[in-house]
């Protein structure tokens, strides 16, 4: 059985480092703790599970730390979670079971990091979860950190809930990215493009529409960045008024895959503004059979495969005065969120109408 050591880097996470090492405790072989300068009770936390505390002067750099981390290591296997991530008992199972066998020189495992009110996942996407400590692998990145796996690589049906409490500091990778930038030090394409997010998020998107093209224009991007950058566009353009813009840079994101089920429902969006229902109609029924992408893909929102495109279909039916197929979508996105409140408004929407129409 392969032993497995977690790592982790950690900075002012009492309210929620003991319930991520809590799920985690019984299956790995060691734990490494690297602190960052916590003020709180953090390391006293941590001392309940395990002796293993460092302490790491905080340089604006995840890498520096995460690769610090895993130096510390002695298992066969080096694993890392955030303090705010965790594992349900059914995962934690699975993770046990993986131990069992495990070989690989890399394990992938999906990240859910969002939910709905049903706590389904509602934004999921794999990361490179668990290393083979002998094929040295290195984060690199100084924010939005990475590795570059290789050999043999494992998906596992393993799933890592990222359940934030607190934000610290939303300002933290703007600011590091602008450092760099101040020292002049190059970014490279992947930093670009979420250089380009953190200005999106920070609604500067006049400079996130210059860093998005600057990404798009080099030959060496991800292919499930790309989608996403020109995905991010359009939402820079739509807020900036510009829908012809964010139109084009949707229709853009085809040059990279099959149409997404995410970019469908962004354009079903924008013809739903425009009023124009019946090519709403086609997009959201296109979102509806797109297939996921496969998971060595990036980033899925179920949501726009089934109910986000049934519940924009009731409407665009309703405009459209097709009452009985309007009606339809609605009972079969109630199929998928029964207790959804917007399914429940339509449901209540259709019972007036219907008495309505008995009452004439």
């Amino acid at each position: 059985m392969a032993t497995l050591s977690l790592c982790m880097i950690v900075r002012d996470e009492e309210a929620v480092l003991g319930r991520c090492l809590d799920c985690i405790a019984e299956i790995a072989d060691e734990i490494i703790i690297v602190d960052t300068g916590s003020q709180d009770c953090t390391k006293q936390i941590a001392r309940k599970y395990t002796d293993q505390i460092y302490d790491f002067p905080w340089n604006d750099n995840f890498s520096d730390a995460r690769n610090f981390s895993f130096s510390k290591a002695s298992c066969d296997y080096l694993m890392w979670l955030d303090a705010d991530d965790v594992l349900d008992s059914e995962n934690q199972q699975k993770l046990s079971e993986l131990k069992q066998n495990l070989s690989a020189d890399a394990v992938m495992m999906p990240y859910h990091v969002a939910f709905d009110a049903e706590n389904r996942p509602t934004y999921t996407y794999y990361r490179e979860r668990i290393l083979k400590r002998a094929r040295h692998f290195r984060w690199e990145g100084a924010v939005h950190e990475a590795i570059a796996v290789s050999g043999t690589v494992l998906y596992a049906d393993i799933a890592v809930q990222h359940r934030k409490l607190l934000v610290h500091d939303p300002d933290r990778n703007l600011r590091i990215f602008e450092k760099l930038l101040a020292q002049n030090i190059p970014l490279c394409t992947r930093e670009k493009f979420y250089f380009a997010n953190e200005l999106y998020y920070h609604q500067q998107y006049h400079r996130a529409v210059k860093f998005y093209l600057d990404f798009l224009s080099q030959p060496d991007g991800w292919r499930e960045n790309q989608i996403d950058a020109c995905q991010k566009l359009a939402n820079c353009y739509l807020s900036l008024h510009q829908e012809d813009n964010a139109l084009s840079w949707l229709f853009h994101s085809f040059l990279y895959d099959q149409p997404r089920a995410e970019i469908c429902c962004d354009i079903g969006k924008i013809q739903m503004l425009r009023q124009n229902w019946e090519d709403a109609v086609f997009w959201y029924e296109t979102a509806l059979h797109a297939p996921f992408p496969d998971e060595a893909g990036g980033f899925s929102v179920p949501d726009c495969h089934d109910y986000i495109p049934c519940l924009q279909l009731c409407v665009c039916y309703d405009k459209l005065r097709n009452f009985s197929r309007a009606k339809a979508y609605n009972d079969r996105a109630g199929r998928i969120k029964p207790k959804d409140a917007a399914f429940l408004f339509n449901q209540k929407y259709f019972r007036q109408k219907l008495n309505e129409e008995c009452d004439r």
